[in-house]
């Protein structure tokens, strides 16, 4: 199967980080998980708002990604709040781990979604924005709506 042709599907979006910080690098990273956290995935019930990663011994692991327990699991359900290790390559753990602990950045899931069969996180490298920042960001976004629509009624 080319790489093409490969489905992506959408599972969840954390709007919330494009707001608070300012995204610097976006890369695709696989994730652990078990058989009931994948059926508890394509049902939807998973909340992505306030969890972020971290490079621990030689690992990168995210943290507060909470997925609900799948209904009919059984007895060997899982817990819904447990870390979770993203999988990379050596070098892409190193130079995150550089830019985490050097430059000040964080680590921010932004997306969730299956590609194929697999499921797939969008991280983000970035850098958290002050309360001045969201603000200008706000004024220059309802500016240029402005001027769209006073664009549009010209024509």
């Amino acid at each position: 199967m080319s790489e093409q042709n490969i489905k992506e599907r959408n599972i969840i979006t954390n709007r919330k980080a494009f707001r608070d910080y300012e995204i610097i690098e976006k890369r695709e990273v696989g994730i652990e998980l078990k058989g009931s956290e994948v059926k508890s995935l394509r049902a939807g019930k998973v909340n992505l708002s306030d969890s972020y990663a971290s490079v621990e011994g030689g690992e990168v692991i995210l943290f507060n990604l909470h997925i609900s327990p799948y209904e009919f699991a059984g007895d060997d359900g899982h817990d819904p709040l447990r870390p979770r290790r993203l999988l990379l390559h050596k070098k892409e753990i190193k130079k995150l781990f550089g830019a985490v602990n050097e430059k000040g950045f964080t680590l921010i899931p932004l997306r969730l979604y299956f590609k194929g069969p697999y499921v797939k996180i969008e991280l983000a490298t970035a850098r958290g924005r002050k309360k001045y920042d969201k603000r200008d960001k706000i004024a220059k976004r309802e500016a240029d709506r402005t001027i769209e629509r006073a664009h549009r009624k010209k024509m």
